[in-house]
């Protein structure tokens, strides 16, 4: 299996209100982190900060929990662009504890683009898939 390389990340701070009953992350807290990257990641691919111009939709998401987090933990969450067809990509996710490296959750989704007036998916654009190749080429 390739190692990923990660080209972009964000930093979480967990809040008493990402917790459940039991003291840790809630797992439903954990697709509102991957959220935050895939924000990041398109903001610096296509540079538009217009949410309502995002043409942007997930359509899967997968979600390994590999340990748990507690408040006032910082997590560091990675993404990549690990596949992408003719429709849809692949982003990969790996969220760590910053202090200690451990990781807590690795993930997938799939996203598609979406043509909001015709109401069905649309192609990615050769321009786009340039633009990702040039991200994901960052060290």
């Amino acid at each position: 299996m390739t190692a990923i390389t990660f080209p972009l990340s964000t930093t979480v701070t967990v809040r008493f209100r990402d917790t459940d009953a039991m003291g840790h992350v809630n797992n439903a807290v954990y697709s509102s982190y991957l959220e935050e990257a895939r924000i990041i990641y398109w903001q610096e691919l296509t540079g538009l900060k217009d949410f309502a111009k995002v043409d942007l939709i997930l359509a899967h998401v997968d979600i390994n929990y590999r340990s748990p987090a507690f408040v006032g933990e910082t997590l560091v969450v990675h993404i990549s662009l690990t596949r992408i067809g003719g429709s849809s990509f692949d982003f990969s996710y790996r969220v760590v504890e910053k202090s200690s490296n451990r990781i807590v959750v690795e993930a997938t989704s799939t996203q598609c683009l979406y043509d909001y007036e015709k109401s069905r998916i649309k192609r990615i654009p050769a321009e786009l898939k340039e633009k990702i190749a040039a991200l994901q080429a960052r060290d």
